[in-house]
């Protein structure tokens, strides 16, 4: 009978282990809707919560989120703490040199932005001005390739989008550059603010996560499967209120990102 009850609990460890396993950690930036956010009960929602808790279902695996900033993400990624990173990150080749990325699933582009009160109509009207962008974005590095052209004459980096868009509305910064969709969404609540230029970038977001990691295959077919059953067009009707333009990465399934 002893035999029994101390192979059960053998048994039962070796359970827990293995449900521990099929866990997938994933590491968010909490001030980032409408991709993600933490609700009135601190549980994550947003566009690429819905996305990846979609891909847990069709891989059969758990997802438990982390509360993260944006840069800890790269750090976290790089030391395996996490399995995965979301947050409107940008694929690159700089960042595949280092990192893996599922295929991409939103185009996006960047915009310039302002108080609406503001004298500033374009990113011609930026020469000798202070800018904003969120710190180790792609909005930071387009400020820095164009600074010279433009005639930014100060660049603040942020660590939350919130702070910066505060700065913008009460005039301690004359414009930001960042994410267009996440701006849209924004200024539901901030009517004061206004896009004065689209970016085009032919930039995409994907999932990030550890370089040769053992899950990507699985996470990347698990995307391809949900844009082509239109569950990702659903989601993205949901949180951007449109549907997805045709031929976009929302709906076309894309081979797997490789640095050039």
């Amino acid at each position: 009978m002893k035999m029994k009850f101390v192979l059960s609990m053998v048994a039962a460890a070796m359970l827990g282990q293995t449900a521990a396993a099929e866990t997938l950690t994933v590491g968010a930036y909490p001030a980032n809707p409408p991709w993600e956010f933490k609700n009135e009960q601190s549980a994550f929602e947003g566009f690429e919560v819905d996305l990846v808790n979609e891909i847990g279902k069709r891989i059969g695996m758990d997802i438990e989120f982390k509360d993260l900033g944006f840069q800890a993400l790269f750090a976290a990624i790089s030391s395996g703490r996490i399995d995965m990173a979301i947050s409107t990150i940008t694929i690159t080749d700089e960042r595949l040199r280092s990192q893996d990325f599922t295929q991409g699933y939103y185009d996006s582009d960047l915009a310039l932005i302002a108080n609406k009160d503001s004298a500033v109509a374009g990113m011609g009207d930026m020469k000798g001005k202070t800018v904003g962008v969120l710190s180790s974005s792609v909005a930071e590095n387009w400020v820095k390739d164009n600074t010279e052209k433009v005639g930014f004459a100060n660049v603040r980096g942020y660590t939350a989008q919130q702070d910066l868009l505060l700065d913008v509305r009460a005039g301690r910064l004359d414009g930001a550059v960042g994410d267009l969709a996440g701006y849209q969404y924004a200024f539901r609540q901030m009517p004061d603010l206004k896009i004065l230029e689209t970016i085009p970038t032919g930039d995409r977001f994907g999932i990030m996560m550890p370089k040769g990691s053992k899950h990507l295959e699985k996470v990347n077919a698990a995307v391809s499967a949900i844009k082509e059953d239109g569950t990702l067009a659903k989601i993205h009707e949901k949180w951007l209120g449109v549907a997805p333009a045709a031929g976009t990465s929302t709906v076309t399934v894309l081979p797997l990102p490789k640095a050039e």
